[in-house]
């Protein structure tokens, strides 16, 4: 973690990376992904971090790094499929969207320089599936029409889905949550397929889909579920932003692994 100066904003500094800040040709999902990641960005305010904002695509890979050098946590939002090379899918699949292969490339970077510095950093959505192919694992290209996890044929703004998600005692996500069985709000047509190297699935939907993961050694945790949704239940996006402010803490010695 990078320290602050004296002089300094103190907050902790949290980077959202998003898949872009712009998309012109595509006005509807724009404002629907806009207001997600601007109510995740409001909470995190409200709980102490500077926030920062940044479209992974929008600057590319060296800038990301740079931008993100100071983060003392990392969230990745959701968005637009990840691109089939970076996982070694199949280049043409059904239901396929626009790619943004430079979001990509900087967002698994972000997430591998994460790791090896101990960062704590949560992926919602496609952020899930980042923190997957990052760590070596595949996607389910597409799950089908046939699923819980969508809306089918609804407008973007009434798109999210709500299921039920077991969790794994003993998870972190777990003990954030302070449940075993939690309601969410998802929107996806694609899921974790072959699971990264030391990742574990801490969170299942009734048809076996993995709705979250955490890594084993490494403060890191994805949810394919949006918190951030305003159908959310009530606290979870609070509970899962905390969690990142004590991962924080626990970083900076403030408080202990027991705590």
């Amino acid at each position: 973690m990078t320290g602050r100066s004296p002089h300094a904003d103190q907050r902790p500094h949290l980077a959202v990376v998003e898949v872009t800040r712009f998309r012109p040709r595509d006005t509807d999902y724009h404002a629907y992904v806009d207001m997600l990641n601007s109510r995740l960005a409001a909470e995190a305010e409200a709980q102490g971090f500077r926030v920062t904002r940044t479209g992974a695509a929008d600057v590319g890979t060296a800038q990301l790094l740079a931008i993100t050098d100071s983060a003392e946590a990392i969230v990745i939002m959701g968005g637009e499929d990840i691109a089939p090379r970076f996982y070694d899918g199949s280049p043409s699949y059904p239901a396929q969207g626009q790619h943004f292969e430079t979001a990509d490339e900087g967002q698994l970077a972000l997430v591998r320089r994460a790791f090896g510095r101990g960062t704590p950093l949560l992926g919602i959505c496609r952020g899930h599936q980042i923190i997957n192919v990052a760590f070596g694992g595949t996607l389910q290209q597409d799950i089908g029409d046939d699923t819980i996890h969508k809306n089918l044929g609804a407008p973007v703004a009434r798109a999210m889905a709500g299921h039920p998600v077991d969790l794994a005692e003993g998870s972190d996500l777990a003990r954030a949550l302070d449940a075993q069985s939690v309601q969410v709000q998802s929107a996806h047509h694609q899921s974790i397929d072959e699971l990264g190297s030391g990742l574990v699935v801490v969170g299942t939907a009734p048809d076996g889909s993995p709705e979250a993961v955490e890594h084993r050694s490494a403060p890191i945790t994805g949810v394919q579920f949006h918190p951030e949704d305003p159908g959310a239940p009530d606290g979870q996006l609070a509970s899962l932003v905390s969690e990142l402010g004590r991962a924080v803490r626990q970083n900076s010695g403030e408080i202990s692994l027991s705590a």
